[in-house]
C-alpha cells in the first residue's frame, strides 16, 4: 500500500490552516472566558474565596469545556480565512490552472480536520469529565438534593421505595422507606412497614440507615405499632450499587461523565425502566461520536466558502459560516427534547444535524460550480 506523496503544497496549506485555526480557537476561548467566567474568578479572588493558585486552577479546568465547542468553530473560521486569502491573492487560481482538482486542494485540510476530530472526541470523552470533577472538588460543589428510588420485582410490582429528602455524596438525611407487602389491591399496593431514618450511608454493597422509627401497617392502612431501631441495612448487593449510581448521576450533567461510565449508566436506565432519561442520555451518548465529525464537515464548508472571486466581499462568507454554527448549536437542544419525549429515536436525533450539514455542503458545492 502506497501513501500519497506529501508535496510542498500539502505542507504549505496544512501549516496555513493550522496557524489560522489555532488563532481562531484562541480568540474563541478568550471571548468565551473573558466576559463572565474571568470576572467572577477575579471577584472571588479579591474577596478571599479563592487563592491565586485556586483561581488559576479554576480557569485551567474550565478550558476543556470551551475547547469542545472551540475546535469545530476554529477549524471552520481557520479554513475560511485561509482559502479566502488564497482566493484574494489569486493563489487558488494558480492551483486550478496547473490542473489541481478541488478534491486535491482539499486533501491537506481533511488531514488536519481528522486530527482536530480526534482531539474533539478525546476532549468530550476524557478531558471535560475530568475537569468538571476537579472543579466540583475545588469549589466543593456537590449538589444536595432529593431522590426517590423504587425497587421492583420481576413482574414490575414495587417491593421497596426509598425517599431521600437530602443527600450529598454518600451521605443521606431524612430517609423514608416504604416496605410493600405481597398483597395487591385494584387501586393501590399494600404497605406493610414505613421506616423513617434521620441519616443513611452508602457503604459500597449496602445502604445503612441510622436512628430509625418503624411504623407497622395493618391491612386497613393504619399503623398499629411503632418502635425505635438503632440501625438497619437496605438495598444490598447489586441493588445498592444501582440505586447509588442512579442517585449520583441524577445530579450530574452528561458532559461530566466519561463514555464508558455513560454507556453503563444508559444500560442501567434501560434496566430500571426510566424511559425518558434513557432516551435523552442515549441521544447525548451518540452525539459524542457524531459531533466530532462535524469538524470535518465544517472544514469542507470553510474551504468552499473561501473559494470567492477576487472582488467578492469577505463578509458574505463569514456571515454564512457564523450562521451555520449558530443554527447547528441552537437546534441541538430541540433534538435532545425530541429524543427525550420519544418523538424520534435517539439515533435519528443524534445523526440528523451532521447529515443536514453534509447535504448542505453537497448543495453548496454544486451551486459553487468549483
Amino acid at each position: 500500500m502506497k501513501f500519497p506523496k506529501i508535496t510542498i503544497y500539502d505542507r504549505y496549506i496544512f501549516n496555513q490552516v493550522l496557524i489560522t485555526t489555532f488563532v481562531a480557537i484562541l480568540l474563541f476561548t478568550v471571548v468565551w472566558i473573558a466576559p463572565e467566567m474571568l470576572l467572577n474568578t477575579i471577584k472571588k479572588t479579591l474577596e478571599g474565596t479563592y487563592t491565586v493558585k485556586t483561581a488559576c486552577l479554576v480557569l485551567f479546568y474550565e478550558l476543556p469545556k470551551i475547547l469542545g465547542k472551540a475546535f469545530p468553530v476554529g477549524l471552520l473560521l481557520g479554513t475560511l480565512f485561509t482559502f479566502d486569502k488564497l482566493s484574494k491573492d489569486s493563489e487558488l487560481t494558480i492551483f486550478r490552472a496547473v490542473g489541481m482538482s478541488f478534491q486535491r486542494i482539499l486533501a491537506p485540510v481533511l488531514v488536519l480536520s481528522i486530527i482536530v476530530t480526534a482531539c474533539c472526541f478525546v476532549t468530550y470523552d476524557k478531558l471535560i469529565p475530568i475537569s468538571a470533577n476537579r472543579i466540583n472538588a475545588i469549589k466543593d460543589r456537590y449538589p444536595s438534593t432529593q431522590y426517590i428510588y423504587t425497587q421492583k420485582s420481576e413482574n414490575g410490582s414495587p417491593e421497596l421505595a426509598v425517599v431521600i429528602s437530602r443527600f450529598r455524596k454518600d451521605t443521606m438525611n431524612n430517609v423514608i422507606v416504604l416496605d410493600f407487602s405481597s398483597k395487591y389491591y385494584t387501586d393501590v399496593h399494600q404497605l406493610s412497614n414505613i421506616f423513617s431514618a434521620k441519616t443513611g450511608k452508602y457503604l459500597g454493597d449496602k445502604w445503612t440507615l441510622n436512628d430509625i422509627t418503624q411504623y407497622q401497617i395493618n391491612s386497613d392502612g393504619i399503623y398499629t405499632e411503632t418502635r425505635k431501631l438503632k440501625s438497619m441495612d437496605i438495598l444490598n448487593g447489586e441493588a445498592a450499587n444501582n440505586a447509588f449510581t442512579l442517585m449520583t448521576y441524577s445530579t450530574k450533567k452528561e458532559r461530566e461523565i466519561t463514555n464508558h461510565n455513560l454507556r453503563n449508566y444508559i444500560k442501567l436506565l434501560k434496566k430500571e425502566g426510566m424511559d425518558e432519561e434513557y432516551r435523552y442520555m442515549l441521544n447525548k451518548y451518540l452525539q459524542r461520536f457524531f459531533h466530532p465529525f462535524v469538524c470535518v464537515l465544517l472544514a469542507i464548508m470553510g474551504t468552499l466558502l473561501g473559494f470567492s472571486k477576487p472582488r467578492e466581499q469577505r463578509l458574505v462568507g463569514f456571515t454564512i459560516a457564523i450562521g451555520c454554527i449558530f443554527v447547528y448549536y441552537i437546534t441541538l437542544p430541540f433534538f435532545d427534547l425530541l429524543a427525550e419525549k420519544g418523538i424520534l429515536p435517539p439515533l435519528v436525533t443524534a445523526i440528523f444535524p451532521p447529515l443536514a450539514f453534509l447535504f448542505a455542503i453537497i448543495g453548496f458545492y454544486k451551486s459553487k460550480d468549483i
